[in-house]
């Protein structure tokens, strides 16, 4: 209940940030957040990670809800446990939701985030929770997914 609790007020901050930025700020425009490291940019984007499948909304939002859905059942089969694997899994569903809720209402997802010391793709709050969750979901998988199946290692 905890996890379903995080993910939720997760999904929330992500949505309120997105919902400030398109309030405050106009689209293609920027305002300083930390100075010489990133700015808050105001971009529509139709695509996925670095614009990839731009104007394919409706195919990421497919793929989308079949990975949150992925995600959510293989917890619940208990194929990610562990403290670790489960925070992952939050992690990297609150947001796939967060992301999902603009590709269904808006038709694209609200990005915000610009480095200003390298030229990378403008993102935002539920690209970082995915990103996160999928660093902590591998080294889960890497270093503590037999620890958390030891049955398997007995029918070897």
């Amino acid at each position: 209940m905890l996890y379903a609790i995080v993910a939720a007020l997760l999904v929330l901050a992500d949505q309120v940030v997105k919902l400030l930025v398109r309030t405050h700020i106009p689209l293609g425009s920027s305002v300083p957040f930390l100075p010489h490291v990133m700015d808050l940019t105001y971009v529509q984007n139709t695509g996925a990670a670095f614009s990839i499948l731009q104007e394919h909304t409706w195919l990421l939002t497919l793929i989308s809800m079949l990975l949150v859905s992925a995600m959510l059942v293989l917890v619940a089969r208990r194929i990610i446990a562990g403290k670790l694997g489960i925070w992952a899994a939050t992690l990297i569903v609150a947001g796939g939701i967060g992301n999902l809720i603009d590709r269904v209402a808006l038709g694209y997802v609200t990005d915000m985030f610009r480095t200003l010391f390298m030229n990378f793709a403008v993102f935002n709050v539920a690209d970082c929770f995915i990103t996160v969750g999928v660093v902590l979901l591998a080294v889960y998988i890497l270093f503590f997914y037999e620890q958390s199946h030891p049955e398997q290692e007995d029918n070897a």
